[in-house]
């Protein structure tokens, strides 16, 4: 049984990130450019931040960048206890990544398990010249030694917090929004 989540506080409403996607977006462009640059969103959160960076790079460079989806659901270490039959979705990366300098994308950085289970997914496709990792949030606790090359916001929590990123297009709201959430104390 999942212990009940209590709303704590708003960390960024929909305003605040669509800035902090911005600046994300610049800081990508500012340190790799946008030559041979694929952006690779981490089902399920972080397609749409992968999606609102690139569109962001296309207003700032006025360049597309081709845009990928992973799907780590094979890889996690953690595969046995998520689920008794996981569904597993489809992975969609933009042609050959063989070479190319690949920013993954994901809503919130934890432990660190999510991000090798994607490293390891997308190595299956190719051999990237670079990869580099994006995260909307960065809030601790890791158990991998993992760091984020571009990140929103750090936010220090208590293993008891959990971080909710919420879009549209993934958690019918009306507006995206990040949420610092607590559990309930069981009485």
């Amino acid at each position: 049984m999942q212990a009940e989540l209590i709303p704590k506080s708003t960390l960024l409403d929909a305003a605040q990130m669509a800035r902090v996607i911005r600046r994300m977006a610049g800081e990508v462009v500012e340190r790799d450019g946008t030559n041979d640059l694929v952006l690779v969103g981490i089902r399920t959160r972080g397609v749409p931040l992968a999606k609102r960076m690139a569109e962001a790079i296309e207003q700032l460079e006025g360049v597309q960048v081709p845009l990928g989806i992973l799907d780590i659901t094979l890889y996690r270490d953690d595969l046995s206890t998520i689920a008794p039959q996981p569904v597993v979705k489809e992975t969609k990366l933009p042609g050959d990544i063989e070479g190319r300098l690949v920013v993954l994308c994901d809503d919130v950085l934890y432990t660190g398990r999510t991000v090798r289970a994607a490293i390891d997914a997308l190595l299956d496709y190719g051999r990237p010249r670079a990869v580099r990792l994006a995260v909307l949030i960065d809030r601790g606790h890791r158990e991998l030694p993992v760091q984020a090359d571009t990140v929103g916001r750090v936010v220090p929590t208590s293993r008891r917090e959990v971080v909710e990123v919420r879009f549209p297009e993934t958690d019918e709201v009306e507006d995206e929004d990040v949420r610092l959430m607590t559990r309930k104390e069981a009485s």
